[in-house]
């Protein structure tokens, strides 16, 4: 399924309403795997007392803890695909980072109480896993609702509402906020930590067709404003988007450095980056670095260019990027995964291509020529051109 997701955050955010929210009317569309979904899981975070979503009293105790290592661990360890295990664990990345600001400690002395408990990431891991599923080419989200007005109780005492944890969240991400017409918390920091992973940009509802809606319900049932989170998807009403080309000519760069800087380039929000050999004046070779980005990661990508290479400049012009619409499956070879991608213009089948990282993978667990297991896969996947 290819163009706009838009979550609607008008009335807050918590983990469990996410999880119910990704997918078609009546719940969670993909779960941990490719096309599982999901049982319901039951969260309750408060983020070391920073508040939490649900309908029992603010004044609990808490149960033992799981410090972040454990988490990152278990993430690393499951039989998760790819990108849903890099959704997830930049989700309990931001929540780490937001507890470590919290309390003055570094991140890998974070310790998460509920929010640590498994079906907590079981929650996290089936948002993570059923955004993948749906192939979306852009999230956005609108204003996220805090809340506001009295205190909850938590480990540490009182928590003015929104709490520490929310507001490092959706200052480093960035998003727009409003207080919202409930005088408590209407966005934990799970919801905020999950909302700030899934967004490419955020604002109103882009131009689109809907073509689905969900809608996920939070565990308490407030008498000022549903709630809920809602999550449309549609179409782009234009296959033309509007994105960003950077470009710099660079002749005395370390040329062992530049695998790393494409790789930072993409991890800063950039859509592609390469080079082109060329050969500047007084006759040396050199390259042209080439960046394409959206506008909502335009300066994290101009930074890495200036910090990460020996540019001094860049030169920017707007593009219309023209995408088929694309959606994700998988086959097994050999008791191995391989997500397939999907592409289609006018709703016919155009490309039908093995993601490449999978098949490494599996030639790796199998023994196998990686030549041999895109052969297979390939077959596998013949059917999918119907």
């Amino acid at each position: 399924m290819g163009g706009e997701h838009t979550p609607g955050a008008s009335s807050g955010a918590e983990g469990e309403a996410e999880a119910g929210a990704p997918g078609a009317e009546g719940g969670a569309e993909a779960g941990a795997g490719p096309g599982h979904v999901p049982s319901p899981t039951h969260l309750s975070s408060d983020d070391h007392g920073h508040g939490h979503g649900h309908g029992h009293p603010h004044d609990h105790s808490h149960g033992p803890t799981r410090p972040w290592s454990e988490v990152r661990r278990i993430l690393e360890a499951a039989d998760l695909a790819d990108a849903v295990r890099a959704r997830a664990l930049d989700t309990f990345a931001r929540l780490a980072r937001a507890e470590a600001n919290a309390h003055g400690v570094e991140v890998d002395g974070v310790h998460f109480h509920e929010v640590g408990a498994l079906d907590a990431i079981a929650d996290i891991v089936g948002v993570a896993a059923a955004s993948v599923s749906l192939g979306l080419e852009q999230v956005v989200v609108s204003t996220i609702a805090l809340g506001g007005g009295r205190q909850v109780k938590g480990q540490h005492g009182g928590i003015p509402i929104p709490g520490p944890a929310v507001l490092h969240l959706v200052a480093e991400a960035e998003a727009p906020v409003i207080g919202g017409t409930a005088p408590y918390e209407m966005t934990t920091p799970t919801g905020a930590a999950l909302l700030a992973t899934l967004a490419d940009e955020f604002g109103m509802m882009p131009p689109m067709r809907v073509t689905r809606t969900g809608v996920g319900a939070g565990g308490r049932d407030p008498v000022e404003v549903p709630n809920i989170l809602r999550v449309i998807v549609g179409e782009t009403t234009e296959r033309a988007a509007t994105q960003l080309v950077y470009e710099t000519n660079i002749d005395d760069l370390d040329p062992r450095l530049w695998p790393p800087v494409l790789q930072r380039l993409l991890e800063a929000g950039a859509s592609d980056a390469w080079l082109t050999p060329i050969l500047m004046k007084k006759g040396r070779p050199a390259h042209t670095l080439s960046v394409l980005v959206s506008s909502t990661n335009a300066d994290a990508v101009r930074r890495v260019v200036l910090t990460e290479t020996t540019a001094i400049g860049l030169r920017e012009y707007d593009i219309r990027k023209h995408a088929a619409d694309r959606e994700f499956t998988s086959v097994d070879v050999d008791g191995q995964s391989i997500s397939i991608k999907i592409a289609r213009y006018d709703g016919q089948v155009v490309n039908v291509q093995p993601e490449y990282e999978d098949v490494v993978a599996a030639a790796a667990e199998l023994k196998q020529p990686v030549k041999a297991i895109m052969a297979r896969a390939v077959a596998a996947a013949a059917d999918l051109w119907s």
